[in-house]
């Protein structure tokens, strides 16, 4: 059924995977809806085009990408038992294999916030849980203009199905921005050991250039070339800005609000 998916994917998504936009750019975020399969497909085509000589995954920590290795990465199987994936709760690596194989000569880097990082917001301020490197080189000190924590809170809110307490809603906009600066940490990290072209693979909310994490890597590195590609599902834009959109084939997930009922 999975490959039926997929070639329905992919018949949508060559159409519109025209990576040329992107040629001259040093570092490219690529977006996703994680459960859609046609999101995937683009991706890997992007990442054929491309050939970055570095990935970046938001999917891993940095310890789970120093597992993968010349030895494992051709073997979808076991990649998944070493990178533990079943447990990860991220969607199928079926979806996510093909574009790490797209590059095989492509050092793996992962951008991932562990468990434990994230729950200590619940205690301690964003610049201390970040820590002194990720708090200076992407201002995680200062405060959001109102306006933008504002929305902020509201997106959080909406994307919890609105069953979050207000009170919960400073912590959540924070444990996004702590996301964006580890992705935007390990994209300066992987260009800085390949001088790139690295591609990042993220969530659309990551991959913004308004407020995510192609907005901190230009904070950081202002010199750097950076280009951000959104996904949509028919004609259902993401939030934010991108340097482009591109629209793919709805997904049906039934019901997302379910699981806070």
């Amino acid at each position: 059924m999975l490959g039926v998916v997929f070639a329905a994917a992919l018949m949508a998504s060559q159409a519109v995977a025209d990576p040329s936009a992107a040629q001259s750019d040093q570092i490219v975020f690529l977006g996703e809806n994680h459960d859609n399969p046609a999101h995937h497909v683009t991706q890997e085509a992007w990442v054929r085009a491309l050939e970055p000589k570095a990935l970046v995954f938001e999917m891993l920590t940095s310890e789970q990408a120093m597992r993968v290795t010349p030895e494992n990465r051709n073997n979808a199987t076991l990649l998944a038992e070493i990178l533990e994936w079943e447990t990860s709760g991220w969607p199928d690596f079926a979806m996510y294999y093909p574009i790490i194989a797209a590059v095989p000569e492509a050092f793996i880097f992962g951008a991932g916030i562990q468990p434990e990082r994230v729950r200590g917001l619940m205690q301690a301020d964003l610049a201390e849980v970040a820590g002194d490197g990720l708090t200076a080189a992407f201002g995680l000190d200062i405060a959001l203009p109102s306006d933008e924590q504002a929305a902020r809170e509201t997106l959080q809110k909406e994307a919890h199905c609105n069953a979050l307490p207000d009170t919960m809603l400073p912590t959540m906009v924070s444990v996004q921005r702590l996301r964006d600066a580890a992705l935007a940490d390990a994209a300066l990290a992987a260009f800085e050991k390949t001088g790139g072209p690295v591609v990042v693979i993220t969530g659309n909310g990551h991959a913004r250039t308004d407020w995510g994490a192609p907005a901190l890597v230009r904070y950081a590195k202002a010199d750097v070339k950076v280009f951000a590609l959104g996904q949509s599902e028919a004609g259902q834009m993401p939030e934010g800005r991108f340097d482009m959109v591109l629209d793919g084939p709805a997904f049906d997930r039934g019901d997302p609000c379910t699981a806070f009922r």
